[in-house]
């Protein structure tokens, strides 16, 4: 595209100043900043700004009048249910994994940047015995249920295990599982895809510079998944291998259940095509969003779009009214996915989060502000939930399933040595149930060995750490 052109189509939408370097940059930058322009359509993501803008102005409003709590009929708890019916899902669930119908999808965008590193969480090592990585983890849990398959059902056709990065991690990421022989899963079944990029805009609605021959753009959010999995051509390789559930969550949750079959399997028998997992809030003013219904439709509301009152309500049986937790863990049909990257994408509300940004200045000067100066936009996962037809929520045990990494040790929580202490822990009280008398310092439990606390056999009465069960 000619220069006059270009320069008409960003007049258009009043994004002209991108051009205002254009003679000083050499033919190469120009060929890179047209680029930049011409990977978005320009009519929607200046649309974005109002859109994100409005979405912004409505989630300040409180929901009190219009929210409702989960029917129930819609939810079921782990510690509510019998071994029997617990035997029933998990078994459900291995018999989709063996028959080669389970994906695991996990969202791997994050660069660990608050937790002080630069390379992708998935890599990161919180100093577990082993010093296993967090991707390291997840691919050991995915072998495990493999042959809990296989031996339950007598063959299993593997997991396929995709990777959303972004642009800031794929390529090490890559790299990463390569170097590591992807910790011994099929390389065939293991695929990484990129999810998409917005341009970062100022107070103003302009299109923020980040080099004089580039756009400042970022990650669309964990929500930027559905438009990737038709654009990256995952829901045609899904299609192709026979994939009917998928179990997507974040990389950033060391006691992840990944691919659940527990869970898989109570989605399947209850015929959802869309399911989460929650955790019972700790406190009604834990900063966490709650899964509930909003004028009739399930999604997840923020805490802040709540009145304290209403957070505080309580069951007579002194539960919360709103406590389902949001954990960033979900179960969704391919059938799901397909009718929302076709029909839905695009209704998807979009988010506002105001960030330093650094950009060019009009000296053409790249600053790095103090003060949130711009916007960037993402789209959530959860978002979808208003389109399921039939929707379900399974509640689990924080102290089992949820501990999430986030910060650095000097937060205190949501770090390192929380996501160590929690899994550590998770491991003693499962050597403890097999007979342990006593366990003492760290002692782990390697994925390969146990899944969720079974195969511990001949355990030693007393145990004294470091130590890894292999």
């Amino acid at each position: 595209m000619d220069e006059d052109t270009l320069r008409a189509q960003l007049n258009k939408y009043n994004q002209g100043h991108v051009l205002q370097f254009w003679k000083e940059l050499t033919e190469d930058q120009r060929a890179s900043l047209t680029e930049d322009i011409l990977e978005f359509s320009l009519s929607e993501v200046t649309s974005y700004f109002k859109r994100a803008n409005e979405s912004s102005e409505n989630n300040n409003k409180l929901l009190d009048d219009r929210i409702q709590p989960i029917e129930d009929d819609a939810i079921k708890s782990v510690t509510g249910c019998d071994s029997a019916l617990l035997k029933k899902y998990q078994d459900t669930g291995l018999r989709e994994i063996a028959a080669g119908r389970v994906a695991v999808l996990v969202l791997a965008g994050g660069q660990g940047t608050r937790l002080g590193v630069t390379c992708p969480k998935g890599m990161y090592d919180v100093g577990l015995p082993s010093h296993k990585s967090l991707f390291q983890l997840q691919a050991e849990k995915i072998r495990r249920l493999e042959v809990m398959a296989k031996e339950k059902y007598g063959k299993c056709q593997g997991i396929t295990w995709y990777l959303m990065t972004s642009e800031a991690t794929h390529e090490s990421t890559l790299d990463f599982l390569e170097q590591n022989n992807y910790f011994g899963l099929n390389k065939n079944n293991v695929k990484a895809f990129k999810q998409g990029m917005i341009p970062c805009f100022g107070f103003d609605g302009k299109i923020l510079l980040d080099e004089m021959h580039s756009l400042s753009k970022a990650p669309d959010g964990n929500g930027g998944l559905y438009r990737a999995l038709k654009v990256q051509g995952i829901l045609q390789d899904m299609t192709e291998r026979g994939i009917n559930s998928v179990h997507a969550h974040s990389v950033d949750n060391i006691l992840i259940k990944v691919a659940d079959p527990v869970f898989i399997g109570y989605c399947i028998d209850k015929g959802a095509d869309c399911g989460v997992k929650v955790v019972d809030k700790a406190d009604p003013s834990e900063a966490v969003g709650v899964v509930c219904q909003v004028d009739g439709k399930y999604q997840v509301v923020e805490y802040s779009e709540i009145s304290k009152k209403t957070s505080e309500l309580r069951r007579p049986n002194g539960k919360l009214v709103f406590n389902a937790g949001n954990i960033c863990n979900h179960y969704f049909t391919l059938g799901f996915f397909r009718n929302i990257s076709d029909y839905h994408e695009e209704e998807l509300p979009l988010h506002v989060a105001k960030k330093k940004i650094p950009y060019v200045d009009n000296s053409g000067v790249r600053q790095k502000p103090t003060s949130p100066n711009g916007i960037k936009i993402e789209k959530f996962i959860f978002d979808v939930l208003k389109f399921s037809k039939n929707f379900v929520a399974w509640e689990v045990p924080r102290e089992s399933e949820f501990s999430p990494l986030k910060n650095s040790d000097s937060a205190g929580q949501d770090c390192p040595s929380t996501a160590r202490n929690d899994l550590l822990a998770l491991h003693k009280q499962w050597l403890l149930n097999a007979g342990a008398k006593s366990v003492q310092g760290d002692v782990e439990i390697s994925p390969l060995l146990s899944y969720a606390g079974e195969n511990l056999k001949d355990i030693p009465e007393i145990i004294q750490g470091p130590k890894v069960f292999e």
